[in-house]
């Protein structure tokens, strides 16, 4: 029908120019979706798209992590679900902070962990960890005792400071009672030499990521584990070893579920 109506449009004479023009557009079109003529080869490109695989594990499988935590930290899996460490500054300020507090994680729950087995095993006479500090000693006082720790504490955590602000300041000669070379200011945090660094597992600091990848995992499971401890006390007000002890006399009744459910029915 549409080559029918083509040709009747082309015999007609033409009234006006619109008319024509639109007998001659009919035409062409009529003819050519009836035509079956072989169509004209086309050049197909095909671009590869390749799917890049994720290169680096993140806290959550799947998650991209954000822009500034590109992985070049130690212990960086992406996690910052609150941005603290969009700023530059404030992120290196943040990488110190998590990394003292690792330490001082690390060192207190092998404190905790030791003094409270000896105390289990009846070896020494030592309170549990929450009571040690109402201890008095028969060397000095309690007011001295705070008096020189604030002393000491905060002369090193100024010093740290410093260093934070001026990487190797603190181990420029005369600034450490001569003890510069012993403690080699590797970079801030990392003070290293022979006092801090005995072993010199970490002499190149540069190329030492795997062992600060160590570090910082161990220290964060420490702070887990703090957390933990701090919870066991307040809820058995017993120390971790006496815990272990009493679940390992009956593990399938004697576990945190029923720990907690003790607690909640008590405290009603």
């Amino acid at each position: 029908m549409a080559v029918a109506i083509g040709r009747a449009f082309a015999i007609q004479p033409c009234f006006s120019s619109s008319l024509c023009s639109l007998s001659e557009n009919i035409n062409k079109s009529s003819f050519a979706a009836y035509t079956f003529l072989p169509a004209k080869p086309r050049n197909i490109r095909c671009t590869p798209v390749v799917v890049h695989a994720q290169q680096r594990p993140t806290w959550l499988p799947g998650l991209d992590p954000p822009p500034y935590l590109d992985g070049t930290l130690a212990g960086d899996f992406g996690f910052d679900p609150l941005g603290l460490g969009e700023d530059p500054e404030s992120l290196k300020w943040y990488v110190q902070a998590e990394l003292v507090h690792a330490r001082f994680a690390m060192a207190g729950v092998a404190g905790i962990l030791f003094t409270d087995l000896l105390r289990v095993t009846g070896i020494t006479k030592l309170p549990v960890w929450y009571e040690a500090g109402a201890v008095k000693f028969e060397f000095a006082s309690t007011r001295t005792l705070i008096i020189v720790q604030l002393l000491l504490m905060g002369f090193v955590e100024t010093k740290r400071y410093m260093d934070f602000i001026s990487p190797g300041s603190q181990a420029k000669e005369g600034s450490f009672f001569g003890l510069e070379s012993a403690l080699e200011g590797l970079e801030p945090g990392y003070p290293g030499g022979p006092l801090l660094n005995p072993l010199g597992l970490a002499r190149d600091i540069k190329n030492a990521h795997d062992w600060k990848l160590k570090e910082i995992k161990n220290g964060r499971l420490a702070m887990v584990a703090m957390l933990g401890i701090f919870v066991q006390a307040a809820i058995t007000h017993t120390g971790p070893i006496d815990n272990l002890v009493e679940h390992l006399s009956n593990p399938w009744h004697k576990t945190i579920v029923q720990t907690l459910a003790n607690f909640s029915s008590y405290s009603k």
